[in-house]
């Protein structure tokens, strides 16, 4: 999850950030910053009857991964680059998009068992994941560190052995760091001591606080952290492992996921895809189109 360009905390991050210190106030990106995009007949002709009887489509979503996806200052709209995005692909589709705050390792399940019809949440594409689902590509973004300002703890992204390191729960950032902790034991050093969160809101939060030495999140996500911090956490190392994020659907929806994949290759066309990204300063993530389990 890649890029930022807002300066003030929002919502829950807000709150978590202000706990160690972090001033308040409302970001330029707000719930109405998405721009209005008109139904596409062809396109909409493609989502099945069982998705489209109601006008709407029902997403599990993790709000607590700014810039991505958070909720907004009033506690409860979730907003980000990918909602706004979402919301177009589903205008695209003639459709109302409605977004439900979940747990984020609850949403590939969740759209499994039919409590979502999609899952858009900044899930990287992997091929555990396209076991479990559909995936339709839309963003790319990679891995990137940050810790306390001057880092103290002297954090080495590549020798984190001994450190307290936090990462949010069912990320690949999660997998990344255990396998970084289990190669540390190999060697005969220390093991990471992996702090896992919830949400990436905690997660920034235990690094401001000194509870934990550095975190690791999706590129966006971290850069947006340390532009919120005012100054009490820096990046650390470069940006690796960009893959794409993926937004999720059933298994056997194979024909929803060729309606998305239309749509988010629509907005590409006319120009709307990347005014979206340019609004929350992600276009370092753009792709050139969309693709089914790449």
């Amino acid at each position: 999850m890649d890029v930022l360009k807002r300066l003030i905390p929002v919502g829950a991050f807000a709150l978590a950030l202000a706990a160690g210190g972090c001033g308040g106030g409302e970001p330029s990106g707000s719930p109405s910053a998405g721009p209005s995009v008109s139904a596409n007949p062809t396109l909409a002709a493609m989502v099945p009857d069982a998705i489209k009887s109601d006008g709407k489509i029902l997403v599990g979503v993790d709000a607590t991964y700014a810039p991505n996806e958070f909720l907004a200052p009033d506690g409860s709209t979730v907003v980000g680059f990918d909602v706004d995005l979402f919301k177009a692909v589903a205008q695209t589709l003639g459709l109302t998009a409605e977004f439900q705050p979940a747990t984020f390792g609850d949403i590939i399940p969740g759209v499994g068992s039919g409590k979502y019809e999609v899952g858009v949440s900044s899930f990287t594409v992997n091929d555990e994941r396209k076991k479990q689902a559909q995936m339709v590509t839309y963003f790319s973004a990679g891995t990137q560190w940050a810790a306390k300002t001057g880092n103290p703890a002297g954090i080495n992204p590549d020798d984190p052995c001994g450190k307290r390191i936090a990462v949010q729960k069912d990320t690949v950032q999660f997998e990344d760091i255990t396998k970084r902790s289990e190669a540390c034991v190999a060697a005969g050093k220390p093991a990471v001591t992996i702090q896992p969160y919830a949400g990436q809101d905690q997660v920034a939060s235990s690094v401001v606080s000194g509870k934990d030495d550095a975190m690791l999140a999706d590129s966006p996500v971290a850069a947006y952290a340390v532009k919120q911090s005012n100054g009490q956490l820096e990046l650390l190392g470069n940006i690796y492992d960009s893959a794409p994020y993926g937004y999720v659907v059933a298994k056997d929806q194979v024909e929803m996921a060729k309606a998305l994949q239309a749509a988010v290759d629509e907005l590409i066309k006319n120009g709307t895809y990347e005014q979206i990204l340019a609004n929350w300063g992600v276009q370092a993530g753009a792709v050139p189109s969309a693709q089914i389990n790449p």
